[in-house]
């Protein structure tokens, strides 16, 4: 009985011991949670880079993500230039000149859209809820995705590049004319992107995603100057060519890689990318703060 007195009852003010005896100290529990000073919330910068890094890792674990900036690319560049190659402009060699250009910005501008499957992916997966309680810059998520994507923007580029260069395209505009061009699409494209993480956010699955994506890209892309000149084209066509910000983009790129790009279509592109940007963004942000 008296044991059991002892057991149950403590001094005052004393705190009850463990269960086995060892009373934790409070000094030593102080120094293990907290040994130091907070660690510095990461800059901008840090952040968007590491989410950034995180793409390019699922791309490392996923290299079958990489067939869309590789084999689809090679694909149209062949097929293109010689099914349309003799018909349209005499010979191969020929259509070449005036086609590789426009399929460099068909390919990456097309591939945007897989900015927006993967937001969509990651937010069926609950990835998102995660990363919204990170003490972070709130659209480092997003534009660690758009960084990640310009590594495939970049590679889609070199790869319609040196397919070009072996069947017989030379550009005009010289190394530094092609390493501009591939810079303004890539520019552009980052732009873009923007407009299907809103979508991404928006949709409630990835084929909705895919699907309105496709409904967009695939006139923006056919119904430009990628294939012919606008000039062949019935006027009522040619009106809706003309405001299309695809043939502004590849009369900017075409121009830088032939060496007679003019300075008003490369203004457009800066202040179309910069709207972009700001319009699809803010409201990218927006969603992804109500979400």
């Amino acid at each position: 009985m008296s044991t059991a007195t002892e057991t149950t009852t403590t001094g005052a003010g004393q705190a009850p011991e463990a269960a086995d005896g060892f009373e934790p100290d409070r000094a030593t529990l102080a120094a293990v949670l907290a040994p130091g000073q907070r660690p510095p919330r990461p800059s901008a910068l840090a952040a968007s880079t590491a989410f950034g890094w995180r793409a390019m890792l699922k791309i490392k674990h996923v290299p079958e993500q990489l067939f869309d900036v590789t084999i689809f690319p090679i694909m149209m560049t062949l097929m293109f230039t010689y099914l349309f190659g003799g018909a349209l402009a005499g010979s191969t060699s020929e259509y070449l000149q005036f086609l590789l250009p426009g399929i460099m910005v068909m390919s990456v501008v097309m591939t945007t859209m897989y900015t927006g499957v993967a937001v969509n992916t990651d937010i069926a997966k609950g990835v998102f809820d995660r990363f919204r309680t990170l003490p972070v810059w709130r659209p480092s998520a997003m534009v660690g995705y758009l960084l990640g994507d310009m590594f495939r923007y970049s590679m889609a580029s070199v790869v319609i590049l040196v397919l070009g260069l072996i069947l017989g395209y030379r550009p005009d505009g010289g190394p530094v004319g092609v390493v501009l061009a591939i810079l303004l699409l890539v520019g552009f494209s980052f732009a873009f992107s923007w407009v299907w993480t809103m979508f991404g956010l928006l949709l409630r699955s990835e084929k909705s995603v895919m699907g309105v994506s496709m409904m967009v890209l695939f006139p923006a892309t056919f119904l430009s100057n990628i294939m012919v000149s606008p000039d062949t084209m019935p006027g009522w066509l040619q009106a809706f060519v003309d405001v299309n910000p695809v043939t502004r983009v590849v009369a900017a790129v075409r121009g830088l890689m032939d060496g007679n790009v003019e300075g008003s279509e490369l203004g457009w592109v800066f202040i179309a990318s910069a709207l972009l940007i700001a319009v699809f963004g803010t409201l990218t942000m927006r969603l992804y703060n109500r979400k």
